[in-house]
């Protein structure tokens, strides 16, 4: 990366021309910085992020909650393990290298990993432009008419000051926004209904009166809904928690050996060239492994959890914390005194039911939606091969080659799991298809 730093964000427009923008700076556009540190070359780059600073999950840093993967798959270690951006050099250069082998793990805990994504993204500083929403990314075509750069509309999240740059090659990043079923959608009072996302920074807040009881709804099977439920019931006694599953049991994640070489960087070549049917058959048969799942050690703690509270009540309606499987929610209700009451479809016979009591904090842990991209190109979508967002192997949108220049190109990450498999996932990897052509300028 080039030393000189981008011009000053105050102005209307940055004169000069970027080789590089990345929207968002999460894991994947920290590990592409990482990847051209390694390599040595100094493009013009920039990265613009929507949050004032480097936050990973913010919402889900819960104290007790590990990684789901190895810590070896970090931002460079499979890459290249003598980067300085390493998991393992970064508990060496904060003296906790040895006291982490000590516990005798590959899952460091979300915290800790947080403070290692942070760690690295310190060293970007420079290069990053955070509080800055990304509004658009608009074509420019040159003297031949076709397109040789983008511009990004981006806009100050404080101040509101639109500000335009210019870039020859694009990557978003920007992860998935939260994704609300339709019937926790309309407007509730405030806080009263709340993505999983955003649990750890509302809670204080909706919990605050440690002398009276409090009613919580989690609706989701996943590990965040696990998660949760696990953390209210071990660290609020005055909290009723409900935990509602639309599958007849929580399931075990799969992350057994052969399972987990879904996730070796070959398998996205193969992954890439299945048609499309034998790749829709592939992402349904992986699920087990990321998707509505739990950690099997958490489901141990939890089951053990709920025998301790029938070894002392055998009337589980008197239990301070359920879990209530084959439960669709299909609507709620705001009551008079701001409480919300659910409605919900049995997934076995049909029938719809009312929750036996209102709450006072809904929690939806229902997954992502990973289509921002769609938004910010709008101005590109006469531009496309076929009309939708396809990617090549390498994850660059497919333009068509008469009307966009080669050397100028709009990369995807986090929402090609469709093309490439629930390796796009991964944060942990990284290839160098971002980082190739600069090394051949």
């Amino acid at each position: 990366m080039s030393d000189s730093n981008p011009h000053n964000m105050n102005g209307n427009s940055f004169g000069e021309l970027y080789d590089l923008v990345c929207v968002g700076f999460g894991p994947a556009s920290l590990a592409i910085a990482v990847a051209i540190h390694d390599q040595g070359i100094s493009p013009r780059v920039l990265y613009l992020e929507r949050q004032h600073e480097f936050r990973w999950h913010g919402g889900m840093l819960l104290p007790d909650a590990r990684m789901q993967i190895s810590f070896l798959k970090d931002l460079a270690t499979l890459r290249n393990p003598r980067s300085q951006f390493t998991f393992l050099n970064y508990l060496h250069s904060n003296n906790r290298l040895v006291a982490f082998t000590n516990l005798s793990t590959f899952l460091p805990f979300r915290e800790e990993y947080n403070a290692y994504l942070t760690w690295c993204a310190s060293h970007f500083d420079r290069y990053v432009r955070y509080g800055q929403e990304t509004i658009s990314i608009d074509p420019h075509n040159g003297p031949n008419g076709k397109v040789e750069s983008w511009q990004i509309l981006s806009r100050d999240a404080t101040t509101r000051e639109i500000t335009i740059i210019k870039a020859r090659h694009v990557v978003i990043a920007v992860g998935g926004s939260p994704k609300m079923p339709p019937s926790l959608s309309s407007p509730t009072p405030e806080g009263a209904i709340i993505h999983s996302s955003s649990y750890v920074t509302t809670i204080p807040k909706v919990l605050a009166d440690k002398n009276c009881n409090h009613r919580v709804a989690i609706v989701g099977g996943g590990q965040s809904a696990a998660e949760i439920f696990n953390n209210l019931q071990q660290n609020f006694e005055n909290v009723f928690v409900t935990l509602y599953v639309g599958d007849s049991a929580l399931r075990p994640s799969d992350d057994s050996p052969f399972v987990n070489e879904i996730f070796d960087p070959d398998r996205v070549d193969d992954f890439y060239t299945l048609p499309v049917e034998a790749q829709k058959d592939t992402l349904q048969r992986n699920r087990a492994t990321n998707y509505g799942v739990v950690r099997p050690e958490l489901l141990d703690r939890l089951y053990e959890s709920m025998y301790h509270q029938r070894l002392h009540e055998p009337d589980e309606t008197k239990w301070r914390c359920k879990i209530v499987p084959r439960r669709e929610i299909v609507s709620h209700q705001k009551r008079a005194d701001g409480t919300i009451s659910l409605q919900f479809r049995n997934t076995i016979d049909g029938q719809v039911s009312s929750s036996e009591s209102a709450f006072d904090l809904v929690i939806a842990a229902t997954g992502y939606v990973r289509d921002a991209h769609k938004s910010m190109l709008e101005s590109t979508k006469h531009l496309l091969m076929t009309g939708q967002y396809d990617v090549t192997r390498d994850y660059r949108i497919r333009y068509r080659a008469d009307s966009v220049s080669a050397n100028c190109g709009i990369w995807l990450q986090g929402c090609c799991q469709d093309s490439h498999g629930v390796r796009t996932e991964d944060f942990a990897f990284l290839r160098d298809e971002f980082t190739d052509f600069y090394s051949a300028q």
